[in-house]
């Protein structure tokens, strides 16, 4: 099984990131002085996240273009920029097969998908409802949503796959701003917006699925497979819609989870985010970092894989699911399984 390296995000202003022999080096410069900001070894990084006004060094780009590791770079929304793709890995006779089966077999796909990030979606209501007093949203969302999910079965068509996706994440975000503690005038969370992001919920889960979904590219990059070509989301010129798919099968599970903890435990308030002028939400950066903590922690937590029966550490899901899919797609499994925790 992959070991789960470790993730570095960088999130101060004007940082400045190189390669020192066998190390990384973060500095900054302050009042006209360089100052060192951390030291680590460099072949202990898996990924490297990169936010806001950060400089990297030539050396280091072609290191990590050379060594696999993932460097990419995200506003201070979130919104991914771009990112460092090394050597392309695999065998073209698995890409062909990934263009073969996208003409021919992707609404199959598309509404395994589907249905899972579904059924996800609903055991968060579930799980929810179990702790606390339910609301009518809540309760109709649960309701609608086990309904749809048998739908699904009986359903072939691509744009009523489409359908009944938009309609279930209608009822899910709906019931979602129900479960926010103290989302007095949904303040914490309205609706589900994004460029910019118009509340502080969404502007976590926005950078979190930015970060995620460029984890999730790593990993099908990393089995050979084609990031950019989906089966659910429509290609589009620089758009991953491939490692789209699989997000949703972790939407609920890994992002909308953290979210809920950090916003009920308190750990986030509205204080640690910022409006500007047309209304888009940031976050502050000591914020940011208690994002980020939380997002390593969930990571590192073990459960057991509903397909392999093996425990793994919630990080490596994104490389589990590429590896599954590999595999459906070379003929070994005969459905792609998608990533679903049934309790």
């Amino acid at each position: 099984m992959k070991k789960l390296q470790n993730a570095l995000y960088i999130t101060k202003d004007g940082a400045y990131l190189h390669k020192q022999r066998e190390t990384l080096l973060i500095e900054k410069k302050e009042d006209g002085e360089k100052q060192k900001l951390m030291q680590i070894p460099i072949h202990s990084i898996g990924s490297i996240f990169c936010f806001g006004n950060i400089m990297v060094s030539p050396q280091l780009l072609g290191f990590c273009g050379e060594n696999g590791t993932h460097l990419a770079f995200f506003d201070m929304h979130g919104r991914f920029l771009a990112n460092i793709v090394g050597k392309q890995t695999g065998n073209i006779l698995l890409r062909r097969q990934q263009f073969n089966v996208k003409e021919q077999h992707a609404d199959e796909i598309a509404k395994h998908i589907v249905a899972a990030k579904i059924r996800s979606s609903r055991m968060l209501l579930l799980r929810f409802r179990r702790n606390h007093n339910a609301t009518l949203p809540l309760e109709k969302a649960i309701d609608r949503l086990k309904q749809i999910i048998e739908q699904l079965k009986g359903v072939s068509d691509y744009d009523t796959i489409l359908g009944l996706e938009g309609e279930a994440a209608s009822h899910y975000f709906s019931a979602f701003a129900d479960m926010f503690k103290g989302n007095d005038k949904r303040q914490l969370f309205n609706k589900r917006t994004r460029r910019p992001p118009k509340d502080p919920v969404n502007s976590v889960i926005s950078l979190l699925y930015s970060v995620l979904g460029q984890e999730i590219s790593g990993a099908l990059q990393g089995v050979g497979l084609d990031p950019q070509v989906g089966f659910l989301h429509k290609e589009r010129p620089g758009r991953n819609s491939l490692a789209l798919d699989i997000l949703e099968e972790f939407r609920a599970y890994i992002v909308d989870s953290i979210a809920l903890k950090l916003f009920n435990n308190k750990t986030l308030t509205t204080n640690d985010f910022k409006t500007d002028c047309l209304g888009g939400v940031t976050i502050k950066e000591e914020a940011r970092k208690l994002i980020f903590q939380a997002y390593q922690a969930k990571k590192q937590e073990e459960i057991m894989h509903p397909f392999l029966k093996e425990k793994v550490q919630i990080g490596l899901l994104p490389h589990i699911q590429a590896m599954l899919l590999a595999r459906h797609l070379r003929g070994d499994l005969a459905h792609y399984p998608p990533f679903v925790i049934k309790k």
